[in-house]
């Protein structure tokens, strides 16, 4: 392993470039991505006007980054773990004092006439290099108590300052995040028999619990989308009422979609039903204008993106790279479920980005860099 921390001036450009067996370059998950982003170019124009240059224009950099990262040897990154976690602190703890609030949320950098930063979406690559590291090194200590509250006592303090943005959603991508990682890394099936089992009395006291007049765990807003999940019925005109549209909008598009680009005064474009649905809603757009053969079309391209880094995943190197290219399968999984799940209203209304189809740069680009991440796994799962 000590060898793969050597490096001189030159030799991570030596090593990125003469070492790579090229053969092993997964192109199958780059056509993936390409083409997955393209359907979100295709349908952020079709849902709103004015975002789709700027999201061709990210993917193109996006792209661009995922390649030149994938011939980064991803030891080499894990090298300054250290580094990276305390840019992660200070940058989550900028954005708290310095940063954008929006409906009473503080959660971008303005970056004046180049748009917005979210911090917490490059977080999401950093704590992903970061925990790789620090469970590949630790695997021994899962096994303990001592070592699981330390693992995860150094993660929960970023995941405390993503919390009191707020920012419940991105919350919940970086606790199922730690949960795979920790499976992943070794942790003692004992402990896991042990979170199964008080996993479910504890959702089911919490449910009861957020319903209790004085209840201190959710903000207000957080509170109704709950609670129109719950009983839509009562909240059909207030907080569920996007949920609602959102349904109607992809059971309308039937087999073969309205087309893109529609304006008929049904459609969530031309009726104006929903509210920013290039964003947190665009899988309704996609139902809607291309129908269940386009829904279905962008499911399998993330079901196929998923499964590619899962199979590198397999067939890393070392517990770093299996941990680095499987955290990277459950943050596009986990967030792809629940968009379509709340577009669908099968979960909570939530505002999680569809990777690589919402608008969004800092989605965006913290996607392709989880790729190009998995692409550098993927060139060394032979060279063991």
């Amino acid at each position: 392993m000590n060898s793969y921390y050597s490096y001189g001036r030159k030799g991570l450009i030596r090593h990125s470039l003469g070492k790579y067996n090229l053969h092993m370059y997964s192109i199958r998950l780059v056509l993936y991505v390409i083409a997955l982003g393209t359907i979100g170019v295709l349908v952020i124009n079709s849902a709103a006007d004015g975002f789709a240059r700027k999201q061709l224009m990210g993917l193109a950099g996006g792209l661009i980054l995922m390649v030149i990262l994938s011939f980064i040897d991803y030891n080499y990154i894990c090298k300054y773990a250290t580094l990276l976690y305390v840019i992660n602190i200070i940058m989550l703890i900028g954005v708290k004092l310095l940063g954008k609030n929006v409906n009473g949320a503080t959660r971008w950098f303005s970056l004046g006439p180049f748009g917005t930063l979210q911090p917490s979406e490059i977080s999401k690559v950093f704590m992903l290099i970061i925990f790789a590291w620090i469970i590949s090194e630790n695997r021994q200590r899962l096994s303990s108590l001592r070592g699981i509250l330390y693992v995860g006592i150094l993660y929960m303090i970023p995941v405390g300052l993503i919390v009191i943005e707020p920012d419940l959603s991105t919350t919940l991508v970086f606790i199922f995040l730690f949960l795979i990682l920790m499976f992943v890394g070794g942790l003692s099936w004992k402990i896991i028999a042990w979170i199964a089992g008080l996993a479910v009395p504890t959702a089911i006291f919490l449910v009861w619990y957020i319903q209790q007049p004085g209840q201190i765990l959710l903000h207000d807003y957080q509170l109704d989308r709950v609670m129109s999940f719950l009983y839509p019925s009562k909240y059909l005109s207030t907080t569920y009422y996007q949920q609602h549209n959102s349904l109607m909008a992809i059971g309308s598009g039937m087999l073969t979609g309205k087309g893109l680009n529609n304006n008929t005064i049904t459609s969530v474009k031309g009726g104006d039903f929903l509210a920013e649905p290039q964003t947190d809603f665009i899988f309704a757009v996609v139902g809607e204008e291309m129908g269940f053969i386009g829904s279905c079309l962008v499911i399998i391209l993330i079901a196929l993106i998923t499964m590619e880094c899962l199979v590198i995943a397999a067939n890393a190197r070392d517990m770093c790279g299996r941990l680095i290219a499987s955290g990277a399968a459950a943050i596009i999984a986990f967030q792809s479920f629940v968009n379509i799940g709340v577009a669908t209203a099968i979960l909570p209304n939530t505002g999680l980005p569809l990777p690589f189809v919402s608008y969004g740069l800092s989605s965006l680009l913290s996607n392709c860099l989880l790729i190009g991440l998995v692409l550098n796994v993927g060139l060394q799962r032979n060279r063991r």
